[in-house]
């Protein structure tokens, strides 16, 4: 039997999705920060560092943007195949909750036209990966992903001979050679595998997964530890400044490829790692 689910309350829930990812901080990055500011020997970096506790327990208490770039909304929807959405499309329901959603709490629109930079004025459309799963539910996952930390990210593809060695060497080459640019500290998420537009995909979404959640694979919670060690090695710092903390964390996603590839994508976070989900 087939569940109903009214357009209405896709968009009123995607409107609340806008707001509490640009307002609330999730905890996991909330304790990341404050451990590194316990722990960073450079004073400019622990300036920085508090000062981003602050800014985002400011903005949780006055309900207003911990940043200025209230980020292009990205979704990803796992939709029930026992679910029926009524009264119109799915697409149309989300767009209509980002343009109420970025209205009411008055959150920067940041879509334009490619090429003649026009502001399309209501932060649509909006980034939407939908995956058909089992069950009778919709769960959207909303991510706020500002253009700064997303100008640094990258997808390459490597020769298979390049292997694992020079996997973490691109990774850890990536952040070097972004500096400052994503607002450290940063969260680094890796996709491996696939294909090129795969590969980006699953680097983006491996940012979703909580900080203190480790990877359910041994050998890739081995490797996010290593090349989080390696990175805040760099001395990038808190905004740039200096310091060892550079990364709060390193997030791996690995899926088969081609035997004549290798696609690595770089998704770099910066620390205002903004997501919210819900359940309908």
């Amino acid at each position: 039997m087939m569940r109903e689910v009214k357009v209405k309350q896709i968009t009123d829930a995607v409107s609340r999705l806008c707001m509490e990812a640009n307002f609330d901080i999730p905890a996991d990055i909330m304790d990341a920060v404050s451990k590194a500011y316990r722990e960073e020997a450079s004073p400019q970096g622990r300036d920085v560092l508090k000062q981003i506790i602050d800014n985002d327990e400011i903005a949780h208490n006055e309900r207003v943007p911990m940043c200025q770039d209230t980020g292009l909304a990205v979704f990803f929807v796992e939709l029930g195949q026992d679910v029926h959405i009524t009264g119109g499309l799915l697409n149309d329901a989300i767009n209509d909750g980002v343009r109420k959603g970025y209205k009411e709490g008055y959150l920067r629109k940041s879509t334009c036209n490619p090429f003649t930079r026009k502001n399309v004025g209501d932060n649509t459309p909006s980034v939407i990966h939908v995956e058909v799963v089992a069950g009778d539910r919709i769960k959207i996952t909303m991510a706020a992903k500002g253009g700064g930390s997303e100008n640094m990210s990258r997808v390459m593809m490597l020769k298979p001979s390049d292997g694992l060695e020079g996997i973490k060497k691109y990774i850890i080459d990536r952040v070097g050679e972004s500096g400052s640019n994503p607002c450290p500290p940063v969260i680094v998420g890796v996709g491996i595998g696939g294909t090129f537009e795969r590969s980006a995909l699953i680097a983006k979404k491996s940012l979703l997964r909580p900080l203190d959640v480790p990877n359910p694979d041994p050998e890739l919670d081995k490797l996010e530890r290593e090349l989080l060690t390696s990175i805040n090695k760099l001395g990038i710092g808190p905004m740039g400044l200096g310091g060892r903390t550079t990364a709060l964390g390193v997030h791996v996603i690995v899926e088969p490829c081609h035997i004549a590839s290798l696609p690595l994508a770089v998704n770099i976070q910066c620390h205002s790692a903004r997501h919210k989900e819900t359940t309908l």
